[in-house]
């Protein structure tokens, strides 16, 4: 009866897997993942959006002390009140509406706009306001929301496009609303007794005033503030919601420069001042204040910092375009190239310059805190520090191009005169103010040293100098020196600062009176866990040495995600709460209670969102695709090797759900550098920007694997030899592994290694390389035009790792070139190599190809037009995967080939066919 039994269960297995279907490229529009995910300050509500890869998302609302749950269809930007009893969110239109517009071509006013939603939490009643274009609710206090309607649709031919455009302003408690017309911008105080706003007035509308306006929501009343016709904006409330500052200018609307002021009013004002003009006291001669700079106040309120700019130059409007050359002049002593200027001229236009004012001096002066050579500054203490934080990179600047570090000069600004005292010299590295202000924490990227600053004396103080730990990344193979952990925070009063070791946490005091210790006790060391602080309030400032702080852990070993508990003041084991074969997201906790929504999931998991009040026990709320079951998903799991030269290694198998290892399944190797840590990743099925498509692949059959690598300085691509191809001989032993039909895979740096392996062994049937650098001697002194940087750093200090220039060692570069090997290969490949891409130059490419195609090599190159280094259309990614599907497919199941690989498509045939038809026919 057993044996019959056993038969039977088995039988039943087999059935199901064999009933399950595999992934096909009509999935992935309606695959989902996690999109916001809030709490209600009191914890009692949990509010979470589950969206789809195109289509319309769903926004939940869930009461967790009742079974309640609202279904919001399309909601987003969720927002609950400070007191928890109203949330607020917006509608966006139906997905098929806004694509039919989009067909039709129909104006950007035409389109379907957003609907504001709010719930009351108590009665559960859904209210709905068509054509909303913002929103904003108090973050601390009071019971209103403040939205904008969209302008009314104009169909006149003389149209004021900032007509109609109406502010309200409701009680959410009582129902009622205030309509203010035609305004252009608003704000609410953080404490929700003040919501000011701005408008141009009306020319139909006698009754509507242009200016700025403020409404007093306990009183009920409006005061005007500034009673003309202006471009007004950047309105920001001090911490107590009883001043206002705001930028402004009344210049002539044909006028190209505009000149800015700054606006201050208080409640004990009728009318707001101007603060600050271009007459003021300590502005730079030719300065002005910078309509793009942001204004913040002090958390004492006390002073104003605000941004300033060297006058802009009009154009000459009497020069005559076609008669002027344009012409881009490269010229040596420039702190950056061309392209590099080029690429940041608009940012660098709207670029302002931090000064401060005191708002309440009988004396009132602007005092420039950065300048042209001086342009980085931090604000220290919430601005109530008497100096700021600036450095500069001037005289750094032009060894950027070859180095890719920023060399800066810091410099202590004092807020009441601008006097600059320099305090560190040529840092590869960086600084941080303490939140209190007492000390300046800065990390020497050339000593892996962490160092304070003691601003009261002077004194500089070194943490680690006695340490046998080391601070920086233990694991760098890069020819340049190591980056720092990073930093968990301060204690109250800038007591002690937390920094990272690779596991542990260790606590300093900044002035080195007391010993270091770790207060993880050295427990992540000891079991391979590396622990970082868990940040639960954006705006906290300090770490509390007493209470309970969250730690995120990550078993190096068994790729473990969990969480600890600990506190700040402890050298003490941390407690565990859960460590699991799962990937957890970062905790958010609810503001005014001990509640936290986070999701995980792990490969064969689709993440879901959770909520617990101690991670030991938790309620699930969502059930994101129930579709997966329905189809023959997959497996992950570590496997480990010895590569030839002795190293250990790791990396990722995946396997189909219905694996038979009685079977033989073909496998595609899929890499870049270090992979492993995704173990438990999930990975949904969507059209990638080139990277492998893992799950359609595993669920199709094929076996993918993921092989870390680690590089020696100088031999990148025989570093990739040593892991890659030793990880695939170690799968090889395995019988279930057909070691005739094993394909590789790579986009980028994974693309270059694609190309340089094809031509150093036989042992693949089928290659695709995206993006790939395969001729380093071309690609060594041209730009990366996503950033206009030169590529010199990236082959002397970063991921090509080479580490000398061309010129010192042509030798390395030529060895590492796969194109100089192009002879060799015999290995079938696709390259993707896009025509705007800004990282790799596209020519290297081409100059794979063209080698290929010369030498009568089976190649194929993927130009997909006007597109980036990675692919960002979803009609290009989907292009790609079934490409890339049908290409191996052929190669490594035997299938058909689709017309593109067998007779390509001609120029004349382009966007009337695209070649998937399969035929008979042989590439």
């Amino acid at each position: 009866m057993h044996k019959k039994l056993t038969i039977v269960l088995l039988f039943f297995a087999s059935s199901v897997f064999a009933q399950k279907k595999p992934l096909n490229h009509s999935v992935y529009d309606s695959w989902e993942s996690i999109g916001i995910k809030q709490l209600s300050a009191n914890g009692q509500w949990a509010g979470y959006s589950i969206v789809k890869q195109e289509g319309d998302a769903n926004l939940y609302l869930n009461s967790l002390s009742a079974s309640t749950k609202i279904t919001i269809p399309r909601g987003d930007l969720l927002k609950f009140t400070a007191d928890a009893k109203f949330a607020a969110f917006l509608i966006k239109p139906l997905f098929a509406a806004t694509r039919q517009e989009k067909i039709k071509k129909k104006k950007p006013e035409e389109m379907s706009k957003d609907t504001l939603g709010f719930v009351n939490l108590t009665t559960n009643a859904v209210t709905k306001v068509a054509r909303v274009k913002s929103f904003k609710i108090p973050e601390d206090a009071g019971d209103f929301l403040a939205y904008q309607k969209e302008a009314v649709l104009d169909t006149s031919k003389n149209k004021d496009k900032k007509e109609s455009s109406e502010l309200v302003l409701r009680n959410l408690l009582t129902g009622v609303e205030r309509t203010f017309k035609y305004v252009t911008d608003y704000e609410i105080s953080k404490n929700g007794k003040q919501l000011i706003f701005t408008s141009p007035g009306s020319k139909k509308d006698n009754t509507a005033k242009a200016g700025v306006f403020v409404y007093n929501t306990e009183k009920g009343t409006v005061k005007t503030l500034v009673g003309i016709k202006g471009n007004f904006n950047g309105f920001v409330f001090d911490q107590d919601g009883e001043q206002v500052a705001f930028l402004g200018e009344t210049s002539p609307e044909k006028t190209e420069v505009k000149d800015y002021g700054i606006y201050y009013n208080s409640l004990t004002l009728d009318t707001a001042q101007v603060l600050v003009d271009n007459e003021i006291d300590g502005l730079p001669a030719k300065w002005t204040v910078s309509g793009d700079g942001k204004l913040s106040f002090s958390k004492e309120g006390t002073k104003l910092f605000f941004g300033i700019a060297p006058l802009k130059k009009a154009k000459d409007t009497t020069l005559v375009d076609f008669e002027n050359a344009k012409v881009d002049v490269w010229g040596y002593k420039d702190d950056y190239l061309q392209p590099m200027q080029l690429k940041n001229s608009d940012k660098e236009l709207k670029r302002s310059y931090l000064s401060v004012i005191d708002i309440f001096s009988s004396d009132p002066k602007v005092i420039p805190l950065t300048d042209l050579k001086m342009p980085e500054s931090s604000i220290v203490k919430e601005g109530d520090a008497s100096f700021v934080l600036t450095s500069t990179d001037y005289g750094n600047r032009i060894q950027s191009q070859w180095t890719g570090a920023r060399i800066r000069d810091y410099y202590l600004a004092d807020v009441k005169t601008g006097a600059r005292k320099k305090i560190i010299t040529a840092l590869d590295g960086d600084a941080f103010p303490s939140p209190a202000g007492n000390y300046i924490l800065y990390f020497d990227k050339k000593t892996s040293l962490w160092s304070t600053y003691t601003v009261a004396t002077g004194k500089v103080t070194v943490l680690n100098t006695d340490s046998k730990v080391k601070f920086a990344d233990e694991d760098n193979d890069v020819p340049d020196d190591p980056s720092a952990y990073g930093v968990a925070g301060w204690t109250e009063e800038d007591k002690q600062v937390l920094i990272y070791d690779r596991y542990d946490i260790w606590s300093f005091t900044p002035d080195g009176k007391s010993a270091p210790k770790m207060i993880t006790n050295g427990f992540g060391r000891q079991n391979k866990i590396t622990f970082r602080y868990e940040k639960l309030d954006a705006e906290e400032r300090f770490i509390t040495r007493k209470d309970d702080i969250w730690l995120s852990a990550f078993n190096n070993d068994t790729k473990e995600y969990g969480f600890y508990r600990t506190h700040a003041g402890d050298s003490k084991n941390p407690e565990l709460a859960v460590m699991a074969k799962f990937k957890y997201s970062n905790l958010v906790k609810a503001k005014g209670a001990e509640r936290y929504i986070y999701d995980k999931g792990n490969y064969s998991t689709s993440p879901n969102v959770y909520v617990s009040t101690d991670l030991k026990t938790e309620t699930k709320l969502s059930n994101t695709n129930p579709q997966q079951s329905a189809y023959n998903w997959g497996t992950s799991e570590l496997v480990k090797w010895t590569t030839p030269k002795g190293y250990q290694s790791e990396g990722i198998l995946y396997k189909p759900e219905n694996f038979d290892p009685a079977k033989k399944y073909p496998m595609i190797v899929y890499f870049y550098e270090k992979l492993s840590e995704g173990l438990y990743n999930y990975i949904p099925p969507a059209p990638t920007p080139s990277r492998l498509n893992i799950s359609y692949f595993v669920s199709n059959g094929y076996l993918v694997f993921a092989p870390d690598i680690s590089y020696e300085r100088g031999y990148p691509g025989k570093s990739a030899e040593e892991f890659i191809n030793s990880g695939v001989e170690a799968l090889k032993k395995n019988s279930w592994v057909d070691g005739t039909k094993i394909g590789i895979q790579g986009q980028s740096w994974g693309g270059y290694q694609v190309a340089y392996l094809i031509t150093r062994t036989n042992m693949y049937a089928a290659a695709w390389a995206g993006a790939p650098v395969v001729n380093m001697t071309s690609a060594y002194g041209g730009i990366r035009w996503e950033t206009g940087m030169n590529r010199q750093f990236q082959y002397e200090k970063t991921q090509s790792r080479i580490g000398a220039t061309l010129w010192e060692k042509p030798e390395l570069y030529i060895e590492n070139s796969p194109l100089f090997s192009i002879p060799k290969v015999s290995t079938p490949v696709v390259i993707m190599s896009n025509d705007a891409d800004g990282a790799v130059p596209w020519y290297q490419g081409i100059e794979m190809f063209t080698a290929l195609k010369r030498l009568g090599k089976p190649a194929w190159l993927l130009n997909y037009n006007n597109e980036a280094h990675n692919l960002v259309l979803r009609q290009n990614r989907k292009d790609i995967q079934i490409r890339e599907q049908q290409f191996f497919d052929y190669y490594l199941k035997g299938a058909k080939a689709p017309v593109w690989m067998t007779g390509g498509i001609p120029a004349t045939e382009k966007g009337k066919t695209w070649g998937f038809e399969l035929t008979d026919d042989k590439p």
